[in-house]
C-alpha cells in the first residue's frame, strides 16, 4: 500500500481537523512544547490518563488547562496538598436533615477532565482512593457504585526536583498513567515567543480566555470510538509483545512493561495513526510512542541506577534489538 497516495476515510479528516484546531487554540499561548501537547492530545483519544514531569514554570498545569478550554466540557482542578483526604477528592454522605437520609455529596473528580496539580504532594491513601477511579471509571461509596462522566481523563503534574513534603507514587498508580511526559526547558527562540506573547496580551487578566472551544464532549466520545477502529496487522502486533516482552528479562530493568503497557502502546500508536489522518498503524507510530508508555513502568536495576543510565536509553536498545517487521 502507498502511504503516499492513501485517501483516508471523511470521519478521520474531521478527526485530523479537531486536532490541528487544538494545537492552533494552545498555540495562541503556549510557545513551543509540542510534543506535551501532542501527547495530551493523544491521551484524550485513547481515553487515557496522563502525568505530566517538570520543573517549576515549565507550562504543565497551563497546558493541561488550555485543553480543558478547547473541550466544551466539565473541568475541575485539584490541588493536592499533605492533608488532602479521599474524601476531598471523591466526595462523601451527607446528612440531610430534610429527608433524613444521608446523600452522597459528589467530589471534585465528578468532571469529563480533571487536573490534579501536584499529585506527588498527598498521602498514600489519598493516592490509593484514585485506583477505581481511573482503571474503572467509577466511585464506590458506602456501597453504592457512581459512574463518572465521559469521557473521563485525569492530567496530573508532578515537580521531580522537590522532595520535601512529597509522597511517591506507588507502581500500581504509576502503571494506570497512560504517558509520563517529562517537560523540558524551552528553546531561546521558544522562550523569546512566549515573552513576545505575553507581552502582547498583558492586558488580559485570565490568558486562557484567548483559547476557543474546538470540540464538545460528544465529539471527543465520536473520535475515540474512531482511533478503536484504526487497522493494525497481526505482525505489527507480535512486533508491541516483542517489544514489551524484551523488558521483562532485559539485564537492566528490575521490573518490565506489564500487560497494559503493550495495550497502551496499541492505543497510542492507533491515535497517532488518526491524527496523522490515516486508519492504519505503522511500525513507526509503535516506537515512537513507546518511551511515553514505558519510561514509567519499568525499574531500573540498582547497578544500572547508580552508573547513571536513564530508562529511554534502555528502550532505545531495545527497540534496536527488536527486529522491525517487514
Amino acid at each position: 500500500m502507498d502511504v503516499n497516495t492513501y485517501e483516508p476515510r471523511s470521519e478521520l479528516s474531521t478527526l485530523h481537523q479537531s486536532v490541528e484546531a487544538i494545537r492552533a487554540e494552545i498555540g495562541k499561548v503556549i510557545a513551543g512544547q509540542h510534543q506535551m501537547i501532542d501527547l495530551l492530545i493523544t491521551g484524550l483519544l485513547t481515553q487515557g490518563h496522563v502525568l505530566i514531569e517538570g520543573v517549576p514554570g515549565v507550562a504543565k498545569t497551563l497546558t493541561a488547562k488550555l485543553l480543558a478550554r478547547c473541550v466544551d466540557a466539565d473541568f475541575s482542578r485539584i490541588q493536592f496538598t499533605p492533608d488532602i483526604m479521599p474524601a476531598d477528592v471523591l466526595g462523601t454522605a451527607v446528612f440531610n436533615p430534610q429527608s433524613r437520609e444521608f446523600e452522597y455529596k459528589r467530589g471534585p473528580v465528578f468532571s469529563n477532565l480533571v487536573l490534579i496539580d501536584e499529585i506527588n504532594r498527598a498521602p498514600a491513601k489519598t493516592q490509593a482512593a484514585l485506583f477505581e477511579v481511573m482503571e474503572e471509571r467509577q466511585v464506590t461509596n458506602d456501597g453504592a457504585t457512581h459512574a463518572l462522566p465521559l469521557p473521563f481523563m485525569v492530567i496530573a503534574t508532578q515537580n521531580p526536583i522537590e522532595q520535601e513534603g512529597t509522597y511517591r507514587l506507588p507502581e500500581a498508580q504509576l502503571d494506570r498513567f497512560l504517558f509520563k511526559i517529562e517537560v523540558q526547558y524551552p528553546a531561546i527562540a521558544e522562550e523569546v515567543a512566549m515573552l513576545q506573547a505575553m507581552h502582547q496580551h498583558n492586558s488580559i487578566p485570565d490568558i486562557t480566555q484567548l483559547v476557543n472551544r474546538v470540540v464538545t464532549a460528544t465529539q471527543v466520545l465520536e473520535f475515540q470510538a474512531l482511533v478503536r477502529k484504526v487497522h493494525i496487522e497481526e505482525k505489527l502486533l507480535h512486533y508491541i509483545a516483542a517489544l514489551v516482552q524484551e523488558t521483562r528479562v532485559n539485564p537492566s530493568l528490575y521490573l518490565g512493561g506489564s500487560p497494559r503497557a503493550s495495550l497502551a502502546v496499541m492505543n497510542c500508536a492507533k491515535a497517532v495513526a488518526a491524527m496523522r489522518n490515516r486508519d492504519f498503524v505503522t511500525p513507526d507510530d509503535i516506537v515512537e510512542m513507546l518511551p511515553h508508555v514505558l519510561r514509567h513502568r519499568i525499574m531500573l536495576t540498582p547497578e544500572r541506577e547508580m552508573e547513571g543510565i536513564a530508562a529511554d536509553e534502555v528502550i532505545a536498545q531495545i527497540v534496536k534489538a527488536v527486529e522491525v517487521p517487514r
